[in-house]
């Protein structure tokens, strides 16, 4: 009689194990990128038991989806009950109306700006083949941004500041963390410009980027540079905060290793200090990012800055009957850009910090 334990494993069943295999491993990276309920249903596809699985993804997904859902209705139903001057806050089919607007405009746009470069590109080929070179001219569509437009610069001035922000906040509080003489000369300027406000610093950056930046270059517009720059005065404070406390919390122990070994400086940084540190790091620079992205949105309203804030501060002041439906399309753009930025820096952090909770 064969041993039925001495049998090879089915292929089904090798492959569910190794399907399961891999969804356990991806799980704590959806998890952190916002997608853990996706889990519970690859789980069940690979076979395993829906009793086990239901109430892992009614936790993550179906009570998430409820208070949407009530969300929704409530603001359907409130919605209309509430006047302005621009008539009723309009509801979710209105807002949702407006957002498919915008992208169609956003597509109309492009589709000129490639019948432009088209038409010029036939233009300049023609005068090559009459001898005509010296008179072939290659100009930039200008054109309308678009409201995708807007994001995109949103997007890439908030990545300048935040990444200026890193390099300025990190450095001074591995300094800070290192010498309590240091984090004694600088803490007092720290509360003193951590509470200021953008709309406070925006003038004064203002007037500094046009009496220094005399020649801007056509990709890094004085505008672009003047929110950067205050973005990174109000968000560069929780990373330089959570580094000094990360530096000061390093095992004394493991800097006693350290100077045993006689380690220079530089070593004793990168290969005690920083890993040792990186969770706390990386929880600043999450709120530095989550402080950066609502402050470019009130800077870029101030100054007329291209990007979101500024959309929302022409449509306020455009005034027409679809304005209010656009403005809440912006609201709903930024938090929901907000959530992804938070979310991938809690993907970063995981990739390169060992602590398993944080």
């Amino acid at each position: 009689m064969t041993d039925i334990s001495t049998q090879p494993a089915r292929p089904e069943n090798a492959f569910r194990k190794g399907a399961l295999s891999w969804i356990n491993k991806a799980s704590s990276w959806l998890e952190a990128l916002g997608f853990a309920w996706l889990t519970p249903l690859l789980k069940m596809a690979a076979g395993e038991s829906p009793r086990e699985q239901l109430p892992i993804l009614r936790q993550v997904l179906l009570i998430p989806l409820f208070g949407i859902v009530m969300f929704v209705l409530a603001w359907a139903a409130l919605a209309p009950t509430v006047q302005t001057s621009l008539g009723a806050i309009p509801g979710p089919l209105q807002v949702a109306e407006q957002a498919q607007n915008l992208w169609a405009d956003h597509v109309r746009e492009r589709e000129k700006a490639t019948a432009f470069y088209q038409r010029q590109d036939e233009r300049n080929a023609k005068l090559i083949a009459d001898g005509k070179k010296d008179k072939v001219k290659h100009r930039t569509y200008t054109g309308k941004p678009t409201y995708i437009d807007q994001i995109l610069t949103s997007l890439i001035t908030v990545a300048l500041g935040f990444i200026i922000a890193t390099i300025i906040a990190v450095p001074l509080g591995i300094a800070s963390g290192l010498s309590k003489t240091f984090n004694g000369a600088i803490n007092p300027l720290i509360q003193i410009f951590k509470p200021v406000s953008p709309l406070a610093w925006l003038p004064i950056v203002t007037m500094i980027i046009s009496a220094t930046y005399v020649n801007p270059v056509d990709w890094l517009s004085k505008s672009l540079v003047t929110s950067a720059v205050t973005v990174t005065l109000c968000s560069l404070w929780p990373t330089l905060i959570n580094t000094a406390l990360g530096v000061a919390s390093v095992d004394k122990e493991l800097m006693n290793v350290g100077k045993v070994l006689q380690l220079p400086t530089y070593k004793t940084i990168t290969k005690l200090v920083l890993p040792s540190s990186l969770p706390l790091i990386f929880t600043g620079l999450r709120l530095s990012l989550g402080v950066g992205w609502m402050v470019l949105i009130a800077a870029e309203m101030l100054a007329q800055n291209p990007g979101l804030g500024k959309f929302v501060w022409d449509e306020f002041q455009n005034g027409s009957s679809q304005s209010l439906a656009k403005i809440m399309v912006a609201v709903l753009t930024i938090g929901i850009v907000g959530f992804m930025l938070d979310r991938l820096m809690f993907a970063l952090q995981r990739a390169f910090t060992f602590s398993a909770n944080r």
